[in-house]
């Protein structure tokens, strides 16, 4: 298939060298005129490259689909296949990971999903290292239907008392969850923290021994918050390690769009099961 602007070009060295008309020489040559008159438009300069490399730059595990829901989000009028086209030209597609392919044996277990807010939690650990070369864990908690993040406890140590202080200051700030999924470390199958939950009236749902995709929406999560955070960041002491995750947490909520959520945050999602209602003393408030 010939290239337009050969064609373009053989239309013009016709006109030129044998005196003919443009008409006459598209039309021996079957080439619109149309096509021939058309002078290519150049793309408004309205700031969108620009601003697309600020936010990958900010935000270096983002893809062109996230960043795009950023954009949007900022008024912009950015069509996805044009974001996709200007990511490709600045060069800042991510190298993808190649996954080694898994043979499933057996039929997988399935469970009911979560279909309100607070109703079923996720919870695991993650480990980092410090710049002194000291290590530490984050306990992480996920909502798994609204996705949000309610806290992330960092410290050298965190036994199953730590694990039920966090869940106590959760209780008083948005309350508890009906089930919480976890693995088997010794942690989470302390007799304290059993005690513990079955008082509050909160199941603990173990995963089978060496299934940890069985608590997916934890090990997902865990995954972003090693690529997005843990492994861009050099934290000095436990304090900066403590700051710094603790403000890509709140990002993560209030900020960052995510997929299954139809590119809404985790609080915008969980915003629109907020219902207000009237107290007996007539003042307005919120109830999940």
């Amino acid at each position: 298939m010939v290239e337009p602007a050969a064609q373009k070009a053989a239309v013009d060295h016709l006109v030129r060298e044998h005196q003919m008309s443009e008409r006459r020489a598209c039309r021996l040559l079957q080439f619109p005129r149309a096509t021939k008159r058309y002078q290519a438009k150049s793309p408004p300069d309205d700031g969108l490259r620009q601003r697309l490399d600020e936010l990958a730059r900010q935000r270096q595990r983002f893809g062109y689909r996230r960043l795009t829901a950023l954009l949007q989000r900022e008024g912009r009028q950015a069509n996805h296949k044009r974001v996709y086209r200007l990511y490709r030209e600045l060069g800042l597609a991510l190298r993808r990971k190649r996954r080694r392919r898994l043979l499933r044996t057996g039929v997988p277990q399935t469970k009911g999903q979560p279909s309100r807010p607070n109703q079923h939690w996720a919870m695991d650990f993650v480990s980092d290292t410090l710049a002194t070369g000291q290590s530490f864990r984050a306990l992480t908690l996920i909502d798994q239907y609204t996705r949000e993040c309610p806290a992330i406890e960092i410290d050298t140590s965190l036994p199953g008392l730590r694990v039920i202080r966090v869940l106590e200051r959760l209780a008083h700030e948005r309350g508890l969850p009906e089930e919480i999924t976890c693995d088997n470390g010794p942690e989470f199958v302390s007799r304290r923290l059993q005690a513990w939950c079955a008082q509050k009236g909160v199941l603990l749902r173990y995963i089978d021994p060496g299934k940890p995709m069985q608590n997916g929406h934890a090990e997902s999560f865990n995954g972003r918050l090693r690529e997005e955070c843990l492994n861009t960041n050099w934290f000095l002491h436990l304090a900066d390690a403590r700051r710094i995750i603790e403000s890509w947490r709140q990002d993560y909520n209030a900020q960052r769009p995510h997929s299954a959520l139809a590119y809404r945050t985790p609080q915008e999602f969980a915003a629109l099961f907020t219902k207000p209602i009237q107290t007996t003393t007539g003042n307005m408030v919120n109830q999940s």
